[in-house]
């Protein structure tokens, strides 16, 4: 196992320094930092802030500077705040994380509870119950699904029974003035549940059709011959083999979430990583993009990384290969 994930990361580092670069020079080229002085008097300012960045440079030595500076801290300044890109990308990216965090660990306990029930109990009543809610959860808009809820859980319930305030909040993930322990839950619930009603609905739908996979192999009808029990044979058995098309889907979900969930952060005001990217992008700030798409992905190289680690733990047969 120790030699199977070395080769694995030493797979991820080439290929997280050609993504690195490839996205430094898309930004690069997209994004001039010297476009708001083009309109000074000064025929000479937009050259000299070029010398000043480095934008004289070839790209390739553009790059080697700034991945120098990159492994050192020093992530540069934001042209639209001047504030240090470093600690803007920290806080927003534990931002972004608490809602992964929790967002992640109820779809996947729904998402495979849902799945290995309706594999099992294919075509019946229930079968075609959560079937059609899993469609109807992958046809439904974030966006509208978060307004919705926000009407029917936050505002609507505070109208209707005359509240002082809602029975769940919905701007942020923390009160001005904290209102005791249950204001950090009561701000997380409706992002949460925006953020994971198209996920359920998604890795449920995988996680059936991998558990009727495994439920109809030869390895299962073995065990069913040998007199095991039904739990012995669905979660001793079928269930580990059927996790491992679930986990390439979560992983690369996962990992594509760390750029921000944009439009829950927009609708519930979250300071996340999505929310800084539209800041960011709708004022050019190129030093803050460059840093956004290098972490989010290596966020996505990294998760990669993880599920061939998980391959490799529940079969080892991949280890080998």
């Amino acid at each position: 196992m120790p030699s199977y994930v070395a080769r694995r990361l030493a797979y991820s580092i080439p290929v997280l320094l050609i993504a690195s670069f490839l996205l430094f020079a898309f930004v690069r080229a997209t994004f001039d930092p010297t476009a708001r002085l083009r309109a000074s008097r000064d025929p000479h300012a937009v050259e000299r802030e070029r010398v000043r960045l480095g934008l004289d440079k070839p790209i390739v030595v553009q790059y080697k500077d700034w991945l120098v500076k990159f492994g050192q801290g020093d992530w540069g300044e934001s042209s639209r705040t001047h504030d240090r890109v470093a600690p803007m990308i920290r806080s927003a990216l534990w931002n972004t994380i608490q809602l992964i965090l929790w967002g992640i660990l109820v779809s996947a306990v729904f998402a495979i509870g849902i799945g290995i029930y309706s594999a099992v109990r294919q075509y019946s009543l229930a079968d075609y119950v959560l079937t059609s809610a899993s469609f109807i959860g992958l046809a439904m808009p974030p966006f509208w699904f978060g307004l919705i809820a926000i009407a029917f859980l936050a505002v609507g319930p505070k109208n209707w029974f005359h509240l002082s305030n809602p029975p769940l909040f919905f701007v942020g993930l923390h009160s001005v003035q904290s209102t005791g322990i249950l204001d950090y839950p009561r701000h997380l619930v409706l992002p949460v549940l925006t953020l994971t009603v198209q996920i359920v609905a998604s890795w449920s739908r995988y996680e059936r059709a991998s558990m009727l996979d495994a439920i109809n192999a030869d390895y299962v009808r073995a065990a069913k011959a040998k007199g095991l029990s039904p739990r012995q044979v669905i979660f001793k058995h079928a269930f580990r083999n059927a996790l491992i098309p679930l986990v390439t889907v979560m992983a690369l979900d996962v990992g594509l979430l760390f750029g921000g969930l944009v439009v829950t952060e927009q609708i519930f005001s979250v300071p996340g990583m999505g929310k800084l990217f539209i800041d960011s992008l709708v004022q050019g700030d190129a030093n803050v993009l460059v840093v956004w798409t290098v972490v989010t992905a290596a966020f996505v190289i990294i998760f990669n990384l993880l599920a061939d680690v998980a391959y490799g733990a529940l079969d080892p047969r991949i280890r080998l290969a």
